[in-house]
């Protein structure tokens, strides 16, 4: 992850726990896998949600979120 390409973007990390999982999408948009407990994931400020280990690698190659490629975040 290159943390300077993204000084402006700030990602909340977080353990998916049983009561945030409620809130959570079903699946990781980037890797089609189910989020499931004990996963951790990270929400963009679109407010986005992605497994942290997807949208890190998701970041070394891109600039914007997967789901939101116009936004400038």
């Amino acid at each position: 992850f290159n943390a300077d390409l993204f000084c402006c973007v700030t990602v909340h990390h977080d353990v998916l726990s049983r009561d945030s999982a409620s809130r959570v999408p079903g699946e990781c948009s980037i890797c089609l896998d189910d989020m499931v407990q004990g996963d951790t994931i990270a929400r963009l400020p679109c407010l986005c949600v992605y497994h942290k280990g997807c949208i890190d690698e998701w970041f070394e190659v891109n600039r914007s979120c997967p789901e939101h490629p116009t936004d400038s975040h």
